[in-house]
C-alpha cells in the first residue's frame, strides 16, 4: 500500500478545518507549528518535506497539545536541536514518549511502518531500546483507556480511508478468467493465488 502525504493533508483538513480552524501543510524544512495571525487565517502544522511519518508525529503533538498551548508557535514548548547531551537526552524522551505511543497508533491504523524517533544523531551515545519500551507501554496505556478526542478522531478517519484504499487495491488485484473453460463455472472472478 502506497501510503503519501498528501493523503494525510487530505484527510486531516478535511477532519480538522472546520472544526478546529487547522490545517496540515508539507513542504518545511523544519516541521513547526504556527497559530493563526493577522497573515493566516487558520493554524497551520507544518511537517517536513513530504514525509509521511513526519506529518503524523506532527499531527500527534497537536493532538495532546490544549487549547492555549494551540495559541503559541511550536505550542510554546522548548525545543533542544540535535546534539543534545544525556540529561537534555532523558528529558527529551520523557515528554516524546506520549505523542510516538500516538504517532505508532495513527501508523498502525494506516499499516504504515513506525519506528521511535530519538532525533539526536550528533548527540550523547543513546540505547534506544529504552525509549523504543517507555513508547511501547504508552501505547498499549492509551489504547487500553483511550486516547486524546482530537486523536480518536484522526484514527478513526485514517482507519477509514486506508482500510477503503487496501479493499480498492485487492480489488484492483482481482482477475477475470477469459481462457476457453470459462463457461463452465460461468466466468466467475479469481483471487490470485497467496
Amino acid at each position: 500500500m502506497k501510503h503519501r502525504a498528501a493523503d494525510l493533508i487530505h484527510l486531516f483538513n478535511t477532519t480538522f478545518l472546520a472544526s478546529h480552524n487547522t490545517v496540515l501543510v508539507g513542504g518545511a524544512e523544519e516541521p513547526i507549528y504556527l497559530p493563526a495571525d493577522g497573515e493566516y487565517r487558520h493554524h497551520r502544522i507544518i511537517f517536513t518535506r513530504d514525509y509521511f511519518a513526519s506529518a503524523l508525529h506532527e499531527v500527534a503533538h497537536w493532538c495532546i497539545a490544549g487549547a492555549e498551548r494551540r495559541q503559541r508557535v511550536d505550542y510554546g514548548y522548548w525545543y533542544e536541536p540535535d546534539g543534545r547531551g544525556a540529561d537534555q537526552q532523558a528529558e527529551f524522551e520523557r515528554v516524546e514518549a506520549r505523542p510516538q505511543a500516538i504517532e505508532k497508533a495513527f501508523s498502525l491504523a494506516c499499516s504504515a511502518p513506525f519506528r521511535v524517533s530519538l532525533d539526536n544523531l550528533d548527540g550523547a551515545v543513546i540505547d534506544s531500546r529504552g525509549f523504543e519500551e517507555r513508547v511501547r507501554k504508552e501505547h498499549e496505556s492509551l489504547s487500553a483507556t483511550g486516547f486524546p478526542p482530537r486523536a480518536e478522531r484522526f484514527i478513526a478517519a485514517l482507519r477509514t480511508f486506508y482500510q477503503a484504499l487496501d479493499a480498492s487495491n485487492r480489488g484492483r488485484s482481482l482477475k477475470t478468467d477469459h481462457d476457453d473453460d470459462s463457461d463452465k463455472d460461468g466466468g466467475a472472478v479469481r483471487l490470485p493465488p497467496q
